[in-house]
């Protein structure tokens, strides 16, 4: 905190000046684009059902619509990060918004299954530089003890797209058509892109920030200038190379591999698996979202807490993602039980931890190579998104081949476990790797 003089009387009296709050501005913006984010991708599972009977799509047609996205969006994170650190976070992120929000709405206008499928394949493309730029802009704009917290806030955003507008995109699916879900999502994320491109600065360059906020970001390991290395496809090998960055892939895989079952198959299993009845399933649905929302918010919290209170930065970053994961893997014990409400409880704990697991962004921004903070957020949601065509996949498998979902469960419930492991045993000491020259 700076001081200056100001004249009070006839006398020159010092004045303190406080650090501006700009990097709270920053993360409002990133709080709705990620919920934008979310809307967008998940708004065709809600009107499936119109779209199954619009255009004739049997079952299979339409799993191959729902996984379109995360092919290409899981491929596309690799390139997307380095395309991130190449142009900067307010260019891609906002040339990212517009194009993924011009094929939501352009699949309003699909009369056929290669256009729809089509409109998926972009939006996963379209969509891939997000999460890096999210991971990129907190470690650009916040010190470390506050970058937990604005992880938390951001990721926040993505169960507020699936949880508290899904009755909205519902009502206006039953109110108008299916059509007019895509055209309102598309059409939000562009207007969006208004406000991304008039208030999103690097820190440097932003109007209403003050030298003591730089100092603040910048004494907290703030990336407030961003880097001017030029990067090379080789520099993706060297990511690999790390065991502490292997050992957040591993885990940030587990992580991820709990959200996708309730992204994919956690309405059909309450329904086929716990008779439940299908009116009911709605609401129940998104329950574990609200819960997961809670439980990421009081994740971040908890973890700068603790770092304010000269709790160690391995300790602080480590605890609430392991202890997410190791909570996470009760969820086996909706297998021994057939309790609605019982298993409900059970299912919202294991999201609630999910939530408070998925901090674990915080601990790549506190490793990730300066000169690569992008393309190393990369290639850590390509190995979360592999979850998204793996862990669906699997749990089909195992309940075609035995004709129940507790296989299923159970893989889900030791993914979480294998994933709290590597945070303990591979991961080792949270400390940004310095490469080599």
């Amino acid at each position: 905190m700076k001081v200056h003089s100001e004249l009070k009387g006839n006398e020159l009296q010092p004045a303190y000046v406080k650090p501006t709050k700009a990097r709270f501005g920053i993360l409002i913006l990133l709080f709705f684009i990620t919920a934008i984010n979310y809307i967008d991708r998940a708004s065709v599972s809600i009107v499936a059902p119109a779209i199954q009977s619009s255009l004739q799509l049997n079952p299979a047609l339409l799993g191959l619509i729902f996984s379109a996205f995360s092919w290409t969006y899981t491929a596309m994170q690799i390139p997307g990060g380095f395309i991130l650190d190449k142009f900067g976070s307010k260019v891609t992120y906002g040339i990212s918004l517009v194009t993924w929000s011009i094929f939501t709405g352009l699949q309003a206008f699909a009369n056929s299954f290669a256009f729809l499928f089509g409109c998926r394949l972009f939006i996963g493309i379209t969509e891939s530089p997000a999460f890096p730029a999210n991971n990129r802009i907190v470690t650009t704009w916040f010190p470390r003890r506050e970058r937990a917290f604005a992880t938390g806030v951001y990721t926040a955003g993505e169960y507020v797209g699936l949880a508290f507008a899904t009755p909205l995109l519902f009502w206006i699916m039953t109110t108008f058509d299916w059509r007019t879900v895509f055209i309102t999502a598309g059409a939000l994320g562009i207007i969006f892109a208004f406000f991304w491109y008039k208030y999103y600065h690097e820190p440097k360059e932003h109007p209403k920030i003050n030298e003591d906020e730089l100092e603040l970001i910048r004494q907290g390991d703030g990336l407030t200038v961003a880097s001017q290395e030029k990067l090379k496809w080789a520099d993706f090998a060297a990511l690999l190379k790390y065991r502490k960055l292997i050992g957040l892939y591993i885990g940030q895989f587990s992580v991820a591999s709990t959200l996708f079952f309730f992204l994919t198959w956690f309405p059909t299993y309450l329904a086929e698996a716990k008779n439940m009845a299908f009116l009911k399933v709605g609401f129940a649905a998104s329950l574990p979202y609200i819960a997961a929302f809670f439980g990421v918010l009081f994740g971040g919290y908890v973890s700068d807490w603790l770092l304010k209170k000269g709790v160690s930065v391995n300790v602080a970053r480590k605890l609430p993602v392991v202890v997410g994961l190791l909570m996470t893997s009760t969820i086996v014990l909706a297998n021994f039980t057939t309790n609605i409400p019982l298993v409900l409880t059970i299912l919202s704990i294991a999201s609630f931890a999910q939530g408070l697991s998925n901090i674990s962004w915080t601990m790549l921004s506190e490793v990730a190579p300066r000169e690569m903070v992008g393309l190393a957020g990369g290639v850590f949601n390509f190995f979360a998104n592999l979850a998204g065509i793996i862990t669906p996949l699997i749990i089909g498998f195992i309940v075609s081949a035995t004709g129940s979902y507790n296989g299923g469960i159970l893989f889900v419930s030791l993914v979480a476990l294998g994933g709290a492991l590597s945070y303990i045993f591979i991961v080792g000491k949270i400390e940004r790797i310095q490469l080599k020259p």
